[in-house]
């Protein structure tokens, strides 16, 4: 009989080890490029539990889905301004018969005629809107919390940018069908690069090979939105991530929480299934809404006609800030030198944005230069115990809100019964008088907050009695389960492997995690 012993199925797989061919293959990649070491340190990297961080995944998610389905999009839509003709049996009956741009005709015909189409259509229109909502709160919440701060401050210009981008690829996406609100927008923004002083005429003409409407620009929109900018999109969060990754994260102040420290769930097995989780309830809200809430219905708007105009429209909401500028400032113009500048659009829809968005980028160097605060930060301030920068983020937003508010003047003009000149001249006064009363009123309750014992926690209820002798005395109920927020001990994670050898099989067995799920681990 031989000495060699039989080889089964059995001890083949018990030499691979317990990981079998999966662990060979890790093992092979590790000997080349030592993807161990980092994936574990990657796997045990700790996230907050606080429900705001969650804001910035919401941003991540709705991106995905606006991939995925631009990708499913893009597989029908015709970017073409050349004029075809509906045919007589089309799906929808009040078209049948008439002119339209190729890219019109492709978009109703997703809408009708392709399995899905329209379900996919909308969903990729809300999912754009909530991808560019979810930049601007969890901006928000960076800024008001101070996240900002050093080290973060590229992480913070980053965000910005991504930002912008996401509002230019909104509107070159609703640009595309070339629609009748659609159109009326892309002849709003090329009025505004056309008052652009010295430069305008030459960056109109690039953009739409001469005169408005021109025949290239549809085509050209195509090719920038599905991938100029989704390619710059997906780099600068890859950096953003990265850099996520490397600096570790901010958190709120608590117990066992210091500047050196990250308290939370590791990212294996308990923030990876949270996340998870996550993504399909981001994908199944942005369903349901392409399901049941019809958005942006192009067929009842018709093809665009430079000669046709609509009333009650408005652009998307990211949008409508700046539509309400234009609607409510003065009818300005320069002339002179041969030359006219329409300050009447320049200054709303460029000068105006422009200064804001340079304060947005230069407000962790003007915080910095202000207090003299040059420290590493990663715990949080809570916004009540920072009034001044608290109150300046809500002047902004109350500025926005009231540019939102001035982009449906001719629907409140309409509704109330009231002249459309009064509307005009009362948002011209409120987007002086409510950022400054938002933001004064911010600062008062700030410093209000900062003088309460025990603001910011839940207050137990009371139960009001009176005596006999008529006396009113108030007592306190039992305190409920959730009244009080108890924290599991933080667990060190190991900064090393330490393997077992096993005596059973050869192989080796890491350390087990905590079996609270909470975990330490020191930057």
């Amino acid at each position: 009989m031989s000495d060699t012993a039989v080889k089964t199925k059995r001890s083949t797989r018990a030499a691979m080890g317990p990981f079998g061919q999966v662990g060979k293959i890790v093992d092979e990649l590790d000997e080349r490029l030592g993807v161990a070491k980092g994936g574990r340190v990657f796997l045990d990297k700790i996230f907050p539990d606080h429900w705001s961080f969650m804001l910035g995944e919401i941003a991540l998610y709705s991106f995905v889905v606006v991939l995925a389905t631009g990708v499913f999009l893009s597989l029908f839509f015709v970017p073409s301004t050349n004029q075809v003709l509906y045919p007589a049996h089309g799906t929808y009956v009040p078209l049948r018969g008439q002119w339209m741009s190729a890219a019109y005709k492709s978009t109703v015909d997703i809408s009708f005629d392709v399995r899905g189409g329209l379900l996919v259509r909308q969903m990729h229109h809300w999912a754009a809107d909530i991808f560019t909502a979810s930049i601007v709160v969890h901006m928000g919440r960076v800024f008001l919390t101070g996240a900002f701060r050093k080290p973060r401050e590229l992480n913070w210009t980053i965000g910005l940018t991504m930002l912008i981008l996401a509002i230019f690829e909104g509107f070159i996406g609703y640009s595309l069908p070339d629609d009748l609100i659609s159109g009326t927008g892309l002849r709003i923004g090329y009025s505004i690069a056309e008052s652009i002083p010295l430069v305008g005429s030459y960056l109109t003409s690039f953009l739409w090979g001469g005169r408005f409407p021109g025949d290239i620009i549809i085509p050209r929109f195509f090719i920038i939105h599905v991938l100029i900018i989704p390619l710059v999109l997906i780099g600068l969060l890859s950096v953003h991530l990265g850099l996520l990754v490397r600096q570790k994260h901010t958190q709120f102040a608590g117990e066992g929480r210091t500047e050196d420290n990250v308290v939370g769930s590791p990212m294996f097995p308990t923030f990876m299934a949270k996340t998870t989780g996550f993504l399909f309830m981001v994908t199944a809200a942005t369903a349901l809404l392409g399901a049941f809430a019809q958005i942006n219905p192009i067929w009842q708007f018709g093809s665009y006609d430079a000669s046709k105009i609509s009333y009650a429209v408005q652009p998307d909401w990211y949008m409508g800030w700046l539509d309400g500028a234009l609607r409510i400032w003065p009818a300005w113009e320069f002339a002179g030198f041969g030359h006219t500048i329409p300050l009447e659009v320049f200054l709303p829809a460029v000068v105006l944005p422009g200064i804001i968005f340079t304060i947005c980028f230069l407000w962790p160097a003007i915080e910095k230069r202000v207090t003299g605060d040059v420290a590493m930060h990663n715990l949080l301030d809570r916004p009540r115990d920072r009034p001044k920068r608290t109150a300046a983020g809500v002047a902004m937003f109350a500025l926005l809100f009231t540019l939102f508010g001035a982009s449906s003047t001719d629907v409140l003009a309409n509704y109330f019964h009231v002249s459309l000149n009064a509307v005009l001249w009362f948002f011209r006064i409120a987007v002086f008088v409510i950022p400054i009363v938002a933001g004064l009123v911010t600062y008062q309750l700030c410093k209000e907050m900062q003088g309460v014992h025990g603001i910011g926690k839940r207050k137990r209820a009371v139960i009001v009695q009176r005596s006999a002798e008529g006396e009113y005395v108030t007592v306190p109920t039992p305190p409920r389960p959730d009244d009080e927020h108890i924290e599991l001990d933080p667990e060190p994670v190991p900064v090393r492997i330490d393997i077992e050898p096993l005596s059973d099989n050869g192989g080796a067995r890491a350390p087990e995690s905590s079996p609270t799920g909470v975990r330490q681990v020191t930057r």
